[in-house]
């Protein structure tokens, strides 16, 4: 923890450093943060005891930011807000510090604070909806990034659900919330459209959404917060009909729809890219550069050869000879595959790197979110899967004068397997 946190104030890149402090401040900083050992707690203290001995600090607003990260961990919503506003003015873009001020910030219903955190809301739903136009990076899917997008942006319109009801804007509240759960289903979405509800005096209406809360599968949703939607449901039904009779039904029937409507979107991911609910390499289906589809586990029983490249890595063009070398040595092997595959953001400029440098585009294929599960952080990287598809070698870099024999011993081990 201490490490993490120290690493904030001393990660930002030479270009954008400010001068370094005197060395008298240093050397107390250093030995502050040494100190505070792994205690989050511990570390808000010692870099908010530097600022007051040292205001006028080069490095202040690094420590600001540190300090955040430090509030966050410590779950601290009042340095959370306190920081979070000092950082947010200078960088308002800050995806998770505008995530977490705005959480902040509703930890109490005061209208003062729902009105900072629906300024903060609306600008990081602005982005989210700027993000959600963009396309994927390439080390995910689009399905997978329109996933993630759609989950952060029903987040933050529940979160504007909140404060606008605060502000006694309960249908324009009731609104957000249905809008949110419309976008992504999550048991808090769900409880907000109830919360609002209950407050119109539509007790009836709000019946159903608890219900959703209650039975909607999200791995957000704590087993307290379940039991609360639980007795919130009883007390409504309760004062409604007089007693629990008939509840049962009406939690079946939440059940029936949450599960419905959530397989409804899984189907519409899976059409919409086939590697959407893939958690498995045998899962994934990989796109050449001429549009033919790979299942990958249409290879299984082979030993599989992945090369991962860019047309940015120069390292990968010299590997390229070498691999080369190793294809021909498995070249009458029908149980040896190898794949090239490019990890570059822009599809388009692959095909012309190819031609221009001569290589076989047969067996190109772009990653397609394979990166993600494999883990890729560098290039280029060797993966080797043997006959039952299992990862058993991982080549991160090569040397050039081992490289040819190492691959060739390891796909021999795959072939064993």
């Amino acid at each position: 923890m201490r490490y993490v946190l120290a690493a904030l104030l001393f990660s930002v890149p030479a270009w954008a450093q400010a001068p370094p402090p005197a060395p008298n401040e240093s050397q107390q900083l250093n030995q502050a943060i040494s100190e505070a050992g792994n205690s989050p707690v511990d570390f808000i203290r010692a870099l908010e005891q530097h600022l007051a001995t040292y205001p006028n600090s080069t490095r202040r607003n690094e420590i600001e930011r540190a300090l955040v990260k430090a509030a966050i961990e410590a779950k601290d919503d009042k340095r959370i807000v306190e920081y979070g506003e000092r950082v947010l003015a200078r960088e308002p873009n800050d995806a998770q510090i505008l995530d977490k001020i705005v959480r902040a910030l509703l930890a109490t219903d005061a209208r003062d604070s729902s009105e900072r955190a629906l300024t903060f809301a609306k600008h990081y739903e602005e982005l989210l909806r700027q993000t959600r136009s963009q396309p994927a990076p390439g080390h995910v899917s689009d399905a997978q990034w329109r996933e993630e997008v759609d989950k952060g942006l029903a987040r933050v319109l529940t979160s504007e659900a909140r404060a606008t009801g605060n502000l006694g804007k309960i249908d324009e509240a009731i609104g957000l919330a249905r809008q949110s759960y419309d976008i992504y289903p999550t048991a808090e979405a769900a409880r907000e459209i109830g919360r609002w509800l209950l407050r119109a005096g539509k007790d009836q209406d709000a019946l159903a959404p608890y219900a959703d809360a209650f039975a909607t599968p999200d791995s957000r949703n704590t087993d307290t917060d379940r039991a609360k939607d639980r007795a919130q449901l009883g007390d409504i039904y309760r004062k409604l009909y007089g007693s629990e009779k008939g509840l049962g039904d009406l939690i079946l029937e939440a059940y029936d729809r949450t599960t419905g409507v959530l397989a409804a979107r899984r189907l519409r991911l899976r059409q919409n890219d086939p590697n959407a609910q893939a958690g498995n390499v045998l899962d994934f289906t990989i796109s050449g550069v001429d549009g033919a589809k790979l299942p990958i586990a249409s290879l299984k029983g082979k030993a599989v050869v992945f090369d991962f490249w860019a047309t940015w890595c120069g390292p990968c063009r010299m590997q390229h000879p070498l691999y080369e070398q190793v294809k021909q040595r498995f070249h009458d092997s029908p149980d040896v595959v190898f794949l090239s595959i490019d990890t570059d953001d822009e599809h388009e400029l692959v095909k012309p790197f190819l031609k221009d440098n001569h290589w076989d585009d047969r067996q190109v294929y772009f990653e397609d979110g394979l990166s993600r599960v494999l883990a890729i952080t560098s290039m280029p990287t060797t993966i080797v899967l043997n006959r039952r598809g299992e990862v058993i070698s991982r080549m991160n870099g090569f040397l050039p004068e081992r490289f040819v024999d190492m691959l060739t011993d390891r796909i021999k081990d795959a072939l064993k397997n």
